[in-house]
């Protein structure tokens, strides 16, 4: 089955799920995937616009997999 990209929902989204979202895709630990966001957000700043614009653009588990 194809991999699609999209935002996880419920206990396993700790802000907008994009984290969650990354993780099940490249199939990582979420907490890997946060703190690797944190450090880049501490030491560039970029990447806080790029989170953001990733859950504003990235659709929820729920609308690609419907029934899971």
């Amino acid at each position: 089955m194809e991999r699609k990209l999209y935002r996880t929902e419920g206990k396993d989204a700790m802000l907008f799920g994009v984290c969650g979202g990354l993780a099940e895709y490249f199939r990582i630990d979420p907490t890997l995937v946060r703190v690797i966001l944190v450090a880049l957000v501490w030491f560039k700043g970029v990447s806080l616009w790029l989170y953001l614009l990733a859950a504003i653009l990235l659709p929820k588990k729920s609308t690609v997999y419907p029934g899971c």
